[in-house]
C-alpha cells in the first residue's frame, strides 16, 4: 500500500462538516452551509474515472456516474446497473476483497483494492468512502483512456524513489529557514510532477494567502510574491482540504459526467469525499481566468500540539468536540498546467508523501522559533523580576531600563499606567489618550488578564482613526494587573510589505472586475498599490508573545503581593466616558 492513500474509514456527515467548518474559520454559517450544500447536491464527476453509490446494507448500486456502464461493463448501451450487487461486476480475487471490505464494521480497507472487470479485464483502483446515507466507490482506471501516456510514464515505484530523494534533500537543510524549505519543495515537485508551475501559498491568520515560493517552466509569468484575498479560496474549500489532502482536476474544459439515479433514492448523494467530484463552477471560472487547464493541489497540514502523533487517526466526532484546533491548514501547494494533465495514483501518493514530510519540517521550524522566543522570554522575565524587587516603588523602572517590557515582544512602543502616573516609551499615545484606552479596556474586559488586537479600529475603539493619524498606532496588547495597574504594548501599521502586489483587482474602484454576480476576479495580472487594510492593521500578536505577556502579568501580581500591595478598587482613572460600540477585541487572548 502506498503511503498517504485516500481510502478512508471516516463517515462523511454533512452536518458534522458544517459544525467543524464553522469553528475552523471565520466564515458565517450561511456561506459555509450554502457551499457545502452545493457540493453535496452536485451531481457531476470528472470523466477520467467512474463512481458508484451503494446501499450500505445490501451493497447494491443505487446510483452511478453515467460513464460507469461503459467503463465497468464495456457496454454503453447496457440498460443500467441499479440494483446490481457491486461485487458481481468484478473478477476474482478482487471481488472477494471488495466484499470483505464492504462487510467490515467500518469501510476501512487495510490495502488498496485492485479490481478487474469481468467483461473486459480492465484494471481499476477502488477508493471507498462511507457517508451518512450510502457508500461511495471511486473507480480510477490504472491506465485512463484519456491519458495513456501519463499512466505508462510512471511505474508504481518510480515516483516514490524520486520523492524519497526530494525528501532527503529537504531533511538535509540546516538553515532554519521556512522560505528555503518552500523553494526546494516547489522545485522538487515541479521536477516530480511535470506540471508547468508549482506555487507554495501560505495562509495568514486573517485568511489571505501569499505565494512565498514558486517554480515554473521557462517563459511563464511569475506569481511569486503575490497576495490573494481570503475569498479566493472559500472557507468551506479550506475545510475540505483538511479532510481530503490532495485534489486533482485533469481538464477544466472537459465535459463532466452526470450521476444517474432511479429517482427513488430518498436522499442526495453526498460527493464531499469523492476524489472524482467535479470542480465547483466558480473554481472552473477561476482556472479559466488564470489560463490554466489542469491542477493538482495539496494541503500542507501541521499539528498545533507537538505532543500529538503527526498523522494519527482520530475519530471525526472526537476531533470536532475535543481536538479541532489540533489540525491547522498552514497553506496549499498548487500545481498548474496550461494543457490537460493527469497525475497517476502512484505519483499523487508520492507527492502527498513529500508534502507531508515538508509539513513536518515546517512544523519543526515553527516550534524551533517558538522555543527560541520562550528561552529569550524567560531571560527577560528573570531580569525584569529582579528590577521589580529592587525598585518596587517605581513601576517605571521596567520600561526605562535595559532590558525593559519592550524586550518581551516585538512592538513599536509601550506604556505603563499605575495609579495616577503614566510612563511611556518610544511610539506611544499621549497620557490623556492612554487613560482613554485604559477606560475603554476596563469597560470591555475588566475581568480579563491579557488581550490583544491587530486593529483598534476593528476592535471598536471609538478614537482608533484619530490615534492612528496622530500616533501611527493601530495594534495593542495589554496586561491588566488590576484596575489601577495596566501595561500596554503598541504596534504601528504592518510595514513589512508597504506596497502590496495583489493578483488582480481588489480594492481600487478603477480596477473593479467586469464580472456579473459572484465569482472569481477576471484578472490575475500583478496590481501594485498601497493596501488600505494595512493602514488600520498591525502585525498579528503571536500566541507565544501573548504567553510572555501573561507571564509578566503574573510576575507583576506576585510582586505586588510580596510587597504587601492591596489591590483595592479605587475611583476610575478618568471620568471621561467614551461613546461607541462595546465590541470584543479581535484576536483577543484572555488570561
Amino acid at each position: 500500500m502506498y503511503p498517504g492513500h485516500h481510502i478512508t474509514d471516516r463517515v462523511i456527515d454533512l452536518g458534522l462538516y458544517l459544525e467543524m467548518a464553522l469553528s475552523y474559520h471565520s466564515a458565517t454559517g450561511e456561506k459555509v452551509s450554502d457551499y457545502l450544500q452545493e457540493i453535496q447536491g452536485g451531481r457531476l464527476t470528472q470523466s477520467y474515472g467512474c463512481l458508484l453509490a451503494l446501499d450500505e446494507a445490501t451493497s447494491k448500486v443505487i446510483a452511478y456516474s453515467s460513464n460507469a456502464l461503459e467503463m465497468l461493463t464495456s457496454d454503453a448501451s447496457h440498460p443500467g446497473i441499479t440494483g446490481t450487487h457491486v461485487c458481481s461486476l468484478f473478477a476474482e480475487p478482487g471481488a472477494s476483497e471488495l466484499e470483505k471490505a464492504l462487510g467490515a464494521a467500518k469501510v476501512s480497507p487495510l490495502n488498496l483494492i485492485m479490481l478487474q472487470t469481468k467483461t473486459s479485464n480492465k484494471a481499476f483502483y477502488a477508493f471507498l468512502h462511507s457517508t451518512t446515507s450510502c457508500v461511495l466507490i471511486d473507480f480510477e482506471p490504472v491506465v485512463p483512456e484519456e491519458f495513456p501516456t501519463m499512466a505508462s510514464t510512471y511505474t508504481d515505484i518510480q515516483p516514490f524513489s524520486l520523492a524519497l530523494k526530494a525528501s532527503s534533500k529537504l531533511k538535509s537543510l540546516h538553515c532554519g529557514s521556512i522560505k528555503e524549505l518552500c523553494n526546494i519543495v516547489a522545485q522538487q515537485l515541479l521536477e516530480l510532477t511535470g506540471y508547468d508551475r508549482v506555487m507554495v501559498n501560505k495562509f495568514h491568520e486573517d485568511g489571505r494567502g501569499d505565494i512565498i515560493a514558486e517554480a515554473t517552466s521557462p517563459g511563464l509569468e511569475p506569481y511569486l510574491g503575490m497576495h490573494y484575498p481570503a475569498t479566493d479560496i472559500p472557507e468551506a474549500s479550506r475545510f475540505l482540504f483538511v479532510m481530503n489532502r490532495v485534489r486533482m482536476v485533469c481538464d477544466s474544459h472537459a465535459k463532466f459526467v452526470q450521476i444517474v439515479a432511479d429517482g427513488k433514492t430518498p436522499f442526495e448523494i453526498n460527493l464531499c469525499s469523492s476524489l472524482l467530484r467535479a470542480p465547483h463552477s466558480c473554481h472552473l471560472q477561476y482556472m479559466k481566468n488564470m489560463k490554466t487547464t489542469a491542477s493538482l493541489t495539496m494541503a500542507v497540514i501541521i499539528m498545533d500540539n507537538t505532543n500529538d502523533e503527526a498523522y494519527s487517526e482520530v475519530e471525526l466526532k472526537e476531533l470536532t468536540k475535543k481536538n479541532q484546533d489540533n489540525k491547522k491548514l498552514w497553506g496549499l501547494i498548487i500545481c498548474h498546467n496550461e494543457t490537460p494533465r493527469y497525475a497517476p495514483f502512484s505519483l499523487r501518493c508520492a507527492c502527498e508523501f513529500l508534502v507531508q514530510m515538508f509539513a513536518v519540517l515546517v512544523h519543526k521550524e515553527l516550534n524551533s522559533e517558538k522555543h527560541r522566543h520562550e528561552k529569550r522570554t524567560l531571560k527577560v522575565l528573570s531580569a525584569l523580576s529582579g528590577v521589580l524587587l529592587r525598585e518596587a516603588s517605581s513601576p517605571g523602572s521596567i520600561i526605562n531600563g535595559n532590558p525593559n517590557i519592550m524586550s518581551l515582544v516585538k512592538c513599536d512602543g509601550a506604556a505603563i499606567l499605575h495609579g495616577d502616573k503614566v510612563w511611556r516609551r518610544h511610539v506611544a499615545p499621549t497620557n490623556v489618550e492612554i487613560r482613554m484606552i485604559v477606560n475603554w479596556l476596563l469597560d470591555i474586559h475588566r475581568d480579563s488578564g491579557v488581550m490583544s488586537t491587530d486593529s483598534l479600529y476593528d476592535a471598536g475603539y471609538p478614537r482608533a482613526l484619530v490615534l492612528d493619524h496622530h500616533a501611527v498606532i493601530c495594534g495593542l496588547a495589554a496586561a491588566i494587573v488590576n484596575s489601577n495597574y495596566i501595561v500596554l504594548w503598541f504596534r504601528s501599521h504592518n510595514t513589512a510589505t508597504p506596497i502590496a502586489t495583489w493578483g488582480g483587482a481588489k480594492h481600487g474602484p478603477s480596477e473593479e472586475d467586469k464580472t456579473n454576480g459572484m465569482g472569481p476576479r477576471s484578472s490575475f495580472k500583478p496590481l501594485l498599490f498601497i493596501e488600505v487594510e494595512k493602514m488600520t492593521k498591525s502585525l498579528l500578536w503571536k500566541d507565544y508573545e501573548m504567553e510572555g505577556i501573561q507571564s509578566l502579568r503574573l510576575v507583576l501580581k506576585e510582586t505586588q503581593s510580596i510587597l504587601g500591595t492591596k489591590e483595592e478598587e479605587k475611583p476610575r482613572i478618568s471620568s471621561f466616558t467614551l461613546a461607541g460600540p462595546e465590541s470584543s477585541l479581535s484576536n483577543n487572548k484572555l488570561g
